[in-house]
This record gives structure tokens, C-alpha cells and sequence, in this order.
């Protein structure tokens, strides 16, 4: 059976996730940007925590790692390319490796661009991907560390994932990447009413993830810098698919 997913606001507008495995009563997290509402979700399902699946460095990721560990006695893993920038892993993971979790194989993609060794962890059996600041609902992650060309890589990695996949994106963003993507494509009916419906679940005070892969392609415009709508709303008809992306990337950092 595929795992229970549940999704945990952090902070100002970051998001966590437990996976929890209804047969072994075991318990993942992915990414801790803060311990409190980790706990507090835990003890109200009576649950531990045996696993912690990091994504990248960032503090709003992995600050509430250690505090954690220490009263659950959770594994860590990370990506062994960012190894020394991130909290003590017990397990060090590389892209393109498969591991166990609960009996579910969990599948390590480089998604680096936002950060370099920044990964993803896809469950295909739970048809569940979790990006974090690589592909976001309606965006992408801000370029801190790589260039334009890497993260359009990796965005054609989680777009050539099946498209019922779930996308568990790291952070509360979508309502503003919603107003700057119909700056790009205002005639994309999908993305009128993906933006209408934005907007009354954020009004109701509900999160806009996680969100089907199926619907970011047709919607984000950074995930559609090769079609063809897109390089004519831009005007960029005969340019390459990656320079369209680093436009739109350009565009989105000055909106």
C-alpha cells in the first residue's frame, strides 16, 4: 500500500512532510525546517519517527533536525554530495540510487539549481515526488548557487516522471507564482483556472500542495519554456528550449 502522506506548514510559509507506513507503524519526515509542529503532529497520531530525508542545506530545511534526533533517535539521510553542509547523516545517499524505506523504494534525483547537491526523493510506489526548492507548485527555486542550464536539467528530470505523480514542493508560494506566470501565459485557460482555484483555497486558509505533475506541465511556466505558447508569448519563437528558461527565470527574479 502506498504510504500516508501528511502535509505540515513550518515556519512562516515552508512545508514538511511525515510518511508513514500504516503496516510497520514507522515514520519518515521529509526535510525539518523547525521541531514543534513535527512533534506536535506525531503525538497527536501516537506515532515516532524512524527516518529523516533532507533535501538540501538551507537552515529552513534542516534546523530542526538535531532536536529531533535527539527524542526520536531518527535516521538521517542526505545527499553525500553535501555531505559537509548539512547535519550528520547516517546514511549518505547519491543520485540515481535507490534505497528502502518501509519497504517502498525511494529513488534519489539530482536536482541541483537552486542549490548545488540539492535532491529530490521519488516513491514511485506512492506515486510521490518531493521536490522542495527545485520544481515548485507554479515555479521554480531563485538560482542560488547554479546556473540557468543546470536547473533546466533537472527540471526535464521530474518532468519525465510519470504524469499522475504527486509534487510535494517546499514552500507556500503558489498564490505569487500564480500572478507572475500570468504575466507569461494569461491566455492558458488551464492556468486561469488553476489561479482561481489558487485563490480560494489560500482565502480558506488551505495549502496548494501538494499538486499533480500533469498539471504543473500544462500550467508552469518554467516547466513549458519549450512549447511553443511559450516562446511565442515571449516573443523567443527558434530559441532554445534552455535560453527561454533562463529568461523566464531572469523575469520571475525581478517581478
Amino acid at each position: 500500500m502506498p504510504l500516508e502522506i501528511i502535509t505540515l506548514p513550518c515556519l512562516s510559509d515552508n512545508y514538511a512532510y511525515l510518511l508513514h507506513d500504516a503496516k510497520s507503524g514507522r515514520t519518515a519526515l521529509v526535510d525539518a525546517p523547525e521541531a514543534a509542529p513535527v512533534k506536535a503532529a506525531l503525538s497527536a497520531r501516537g506515532w515516532g519517527l524512524d527516518a529523516i530525508l533532507l533535501t538540501h542545506h538551507h537552515y529552513d530545511h534542516i534546523d530542526g533536525v538535531e532536536e529531533l534526533r535527539r527524542t526520536y533517535g531518527a535516521s538521517v539521510y542526505g545527499a553525500k554530495a553535501d555531505a559537509h553542509r548539512l547535519p550528520p547523516l547516517d546514511h549518505a545517499v547519491s543520485v540515481d540510487e535507490s534505497f528502502d524505506l518501509f519497504g517502498e523504494p525511494v529513488i534519489v534525483i539530482d536536482v541541483s539549481g537552486h542549490t548545488i547537491g540539492h535532491i529530490a526523493f521519488y516513491l514511485p510506489d506512492s506515486a510521490a515526488v518531493f521536490t522542495a526548492d527545485s520544481l515548485m507548485a507554479l515555479g521554480c527555486g531563485r538560482l542560488f548557487e547554479g546556473s540557468p542550464a543546470m536547473m533546466w536539467d533537472s527540471l526535464q528530470r521530474l518532468m519525465d516522471l510519470p504524469p499522475e505523480t504527486l509534487v510535494y514542493s517546499g514552500h507556500e508560494y503558489t498564490q505569487s507564482n500564480a500572478r507572475f506566470a500570468e504575466t507569461i501565459e494569461p491566455d492558458n485557460p488551464a492556468l486561469q483556472a488553476r489561479v482561481a482555484d489558487i485563490d480560494a483555497k489560500r482565502a480558506k486558509g488551505e495549502a496548494t500542495v501538494p499538486v499533480i505533475l500533469q498539471l504543473e506541465l500544462d500550467t508552469n511556466p518554467f516547466l513549458r519554456a519549450g512549447t511553443d505558447e511559450i516562446k511565442g508569448a515571449l516573443r523567443l519563437q527558434g530559441t532554445d528550449d534552455e535560453h527561454v528558461f533562463a529568461e523566464i527565470r531572469k523575469r520571475k527574479d525581478n517581478f
